[in-house]
C-alpha cells in the first residue's frame, strides 16, 4: 500500500485505508470508516465522529470504542481542510467516487453524496440527505435534513435548500426557486446540449417529473436520472421562479 500520511494525523481503530491515500496533518479519522484508493484528505479534516443525535450514545471512537454505521469515502475523492463528515446511524455516510468536499463543508449522519459531485466551501448538509451524481452545491448553501437533490443539479451560493431538487435543475435564492436548467451539466453528463431546453420547457409548465408516468419521449436519454429522482419516495419539489 502506497500512502502519504502525515505523522500528525490521527487514524483510529476500524479505519481501512486503500492504496495511494494522502492524509494531511491534524486530520482525525475515526472508525468504522473505509477510505478507498486515491483519496486525498486535507489538514484538519474530521471524519467519523458520532452522529449528532441526542438519542444515540456519543462513543469515544478515538479510544477504540466503535459504534454506529460508519463512513465511506469513494475512490479518488478529495476532502479539503477542515471538512467534517459524521458517522451514519443505519447506513454508511458516503462520499462518492471523485467527488470534492471543500474546506469547512459539513456532511451530517447518513448523507449519501454521489459520484463526481462538488460540495463547496462552507456548505452544510443535514442528516439523511441523498445527493445524486454530478451535483454542484455553491458556497455556504444549507441543505435541510432528508432532502433529495437529483443528478446534475446546481445549487447557488447561500441557498437554503428546504425542498427537493429535480434532475439538472438550477436552484437559488431565498426562498429557493427553480430558475432553469444546468445546461453545462447536461452536456458534461453526455447528453445533447439541446436537451436542456427541452427539460426547461417541462419545468416551466410545472411538470416536476414526479409520479409514475412514462418518461416523455423527448427526455428519453434522461430516463436514468428521472427514474432515480422518482424512486426517492414522496418528494416535495422546489417551486419554479415566479
Amino acid at each position: 500500500m502506497s500512502a502519504s500520511i502525515s505523522p500528525q494525523a490521527f487514524i483510529g481503530e476500524g479505519v481501512v485505508l486503500g492504496d495511494d491515500v494522502s492524509i494531511g496533518p491534524g486530520a482525525v479519522i475515526l472508525g468504522p470508516c473505509v477510505i478507498e484508493d486515491g483519496v486525498w484528505i486535507g489538514p484538519g479534516a474530521q471524519i467519523g465522529a458520532p452522529p449528532e443525535m441526542s438519542s444515540l450514545r456519543q462513543n469515544a471512537a478515538w479510544a477504540g470504542d466503535l459504534e454506529h454505521a460508519g463512513v465511506r469515502i469513494g475512490a479518488g475523492a478529495v476532502i479539503r481542510e477542515g471538512a467534517v463528515i459524521h458517522q451514519g446511524t443505519y447506513r454508511e455516510t458516503t462520499v462518492g467516487a471523485r467527488s470534492w468536499v471543500l474546506n469547512r463543508a459539513y456532511l451530517a449522519h447518513d448523507v449519501l453524496l454521489g459520484a463526481d459531485a462538488t460540495v463547496s466551501a462552507g456548505v452544510s448538509i443535514g442528516g439523511h440527505c441523498v445527493i445524486g451524481d454530478r451535483v454542484n452545491i455553491g458556497m455556504n448553501a444549507v441543505v435541510h435534513q432528508r432532502r433529495v437533490i437529483a443528478p446534475g443539479a446546481m445549487i447557488g451560493m447561500g441557498t437554503p435548500v428546504t425542498r427537493d431538487v429535480p434532475p439538472f435543475a438550477k436552484v437559488y435564492g431565498t426562498p429557493p426557486r427553480l430558475a432553469g436548467v444546468n445546461a453545462v451539466g447536461v452536456e458534461r453528463a453526455g447528453h445533447a446540449r439541446a436537451l436542456a431546453d427541452v427539460l426547461a420547457a417541462h419545468y416551466e409548465t410545472g411538470e416536476m417529473l414526479i409520479g409514475t408516468d412514462e418518461v416523455p419521449e423527448n427526455l428519453s436519454t434522461l430516463r436514468e436520472a428521472i427514474h432515480w429522482w422518482r424512486a426517492h419516495g414522496e418528494l416535495k419539489p422546489v417551486s419554479a421562479r415566479a
